[in-house]
This record gives C-alpha cells, structure tokens and sequence, in this order.
C-alpha cells in the first residue's frame, strides 16, 4: 500500500522557523526550504528518496540568490 507524504517542520531552539518539507516513509522527499533565526531563507531544493536532486539554491540575508548547485 503507497504511503502519502507527511509535512515535516523542525524551529531553532528560539521557537523560529528552521526547516519546512515533506517526508516519505521518514526520509525526505519533495521541495524543502531552510531558515536563518531570523526567518529570511538560506537554502531550498527537491529530494528524491532522502537524496537531493536537481538545483539546490542558496539566498543571501536579502533574499537573492546567492548560488544555484546542481545535484547530480
């Protein structure tokens, strides 16, 4: 029977944000994002299995786009 994927956070020991994705069979699957303390962005990608896959991009404090990494 397939399972369905299950939302997954995790905060920083202060309460804010640190990680937001999905999970699948408790590896993380799907788009995920990862926070500074203070809630601007620092990196975003896709897994596949629990692997990463794709362009993984990380942002700078402003929110640009500070690389993109492509995962082979």
């Amino acid at each position: 029977m397939p399972t369905k994927p299950v939302p997954f956070e995790k905060l920083h020991k202060d309460g804010s944000l640190w990680a937001r994705g999905q999970t699948l069979d408790d590896l993380p699957t799907g788009y995920w994002e990862w926070f500074r303390k203070d809630g601007t962005k620092l990196r975003s990608g896709h897994f596949e299995r629990g692997e990463q896959v794709g362009e993984w991009t990380t942002y700078d404090r402003t929110g640009a786009v500070y690389k993109v990494t492509t995962i082979k």
